[in-house]
């Protein structure tokens, strides 16, 4: 019985063989460790992570070596991400610059462990390479559709993307870095917003030319800034301002589908590496159509004021005039907001000859059905006032 004693202390007493073992388990560490002296010159390894040994049959609870940062998780796309990196036995690792509350719904979505929230500052260098220490993918979800007092369209969309893509050629052992951007960012847009994420697009190619940049369209899902908008201003005041004359076309694609593309990407053996993806839904709608579709599903009879677009940035530029000269802050602009009446002063459709869902092995959901049946709350009678969206749709109209 001595004898065991004696072994068992002799073998607490070897950090070097705990440390080699750690190094077996995490072979990424060793490359960024969040010293002073990161490793220069590294760029992305063109195998993408393809080649990560995995264990387990795919689940949960398996191992599908990938070691994940996504900043930007505790957002509407963000949830979806890391629940379709968890499910697949991924670690997940979700900065956050919110209260501890921010990342509490993502916990669940994983294994025991699985998740980690990591609370960093965006403005911090030191914070941001601790949150991508032990990583080999980041996914940048970071984006913002309207300015504060604290963050400039230029800072969140543009400056927070290029350095991130800095650190992350840095860091040695990143091996795939995606890129969200938005359909219809373009260096020439009317949209600041625009303007910037098509300025992002340009850093992070120049810094990491394997990095792949997907361009969804405006996002439709339970937590959208859209329809539910509609639905909420349609039911507090019985009418629908529509901007312009509501025939500005545009490609909602549901968030499930480019979380799904996203993940595809990142199965694969690096072929998406240095591309462009366009993430369009199957249909084009004009404003005026996917308004059509809102008021069906929540049962409403449809009411419309057109607001011609001059009147609409007349009502919206108090805000921006007053943003930074009030020592409060200012409500956040829904209908009215100045930078995406400028964005839809042109139509946003996916471009021809480009890259799709269907180079990533996807087909997207058409909206009506099952990816707008959350409207069914609004409904005056209740959810159960009537028939359903899906039980009134054929599955022919399913892709």
């Amino acid at each position: 019985m001595q004898a065991i004693s004696r072994r068992l202390a002799q073998e607490s007493l070897r950090p070097a063989a705990s440390a080699s073992s750690l190094n077996s388990l995490y072979p990424l560490a060793h490359y960024y460790n969040g010293a002073d002296h990161p490793e220069d010159g590294f760029t992305l390894t063109p195998k993408g992570v393809g080649h990560l040994v995995r264990k387990g049959t795919g689940g949960r609870s398996s191992v599908s070596g990938i070691i994940a940062t996504v900043f930007g998780a505790t957002g509407f796309l963000g949830r979806y991400v890391v629940q379709q990196l968890a499910k697949m036995g991924s670690q997940v690792l979700v900065p956050f610059r919110g209260s501890e509350d921010s990342p509490r719904h993502l916990k669940l979505m994983g294994d025991l462990g699985q998740i980690v929230p990591m609370k960093y500052n965006p403005r911090d260098e030191n914070s941001i390479k601790a949150a991508m220490a032990k990583a080999n993918v980041v996914i940048n979800l970071i984006g913002r559709e309207y300015e504060t007092r604290n963050y400039s369209f230029e800072e969140v969309n543009h400056h927070m993307a290029e350095q991130l893509a800095v650190i992350a050629k840095e860091h040695g052992g990143i091996m795939r870095f995606i890129q969200v951007s938005c359909l219809g960012a373009s260096p020439s847009s009317q949209s600041r917003m625009l303007r910037a994420k098509a300025a992002a697009e340009e850093a992070i190619l120049r810094t990491l030319p394997e990095a792949t940049v997907m361009k969804p369209a405006m996002l439709i899902g339970t937590e959208d800034r859209i329809l539910n908008t509609w639905a909420h201003f349609a039911k507090t005041y019985s009418f629908l301002p529509l901007i312009g004359d509501g025939s500005t076309k545009i490609q909602p694609v549901y968030v499930v589908d480019v979380a799904a593309a996203i993940v595809a990407a990142l199965k694969d053996n690096g072929t998406s590496m240095g591309k462009v993806y366009e993430l369009g839904g199957p249909e084009i709608f004009t404003l005026h159509e996917l308004a059509e579709l809102m008021y069906e599903t929540i049962r409403e009879w449809p009411r419309y004021v057109k607001v011609p677009i001059p009147i609409a940035k007349a009502i919206s530029t108090p805000r921006e005039l007053f943003l930074k000269k009030v020592p409060f802050p200012l409500p956040t602009p829904n209908i009215f907001n100045l930078d995406q009446i400028h964005a839809l002063t042109t139509d946003t459709v996916v471009s021809e000859n480009v890259l799709t869902f269907t180079d990533l092995g996807i087909v997207p959901h058409k909206l009506k059905g099952y990816p707008v049946e959350y409207l069914i709350q609004y409904r005056k009678g209740g959810p159960q006032f009537g028939s359903t969206i899906s039980e009134r749709v054929s599955p022919d109209a399913w892709p």
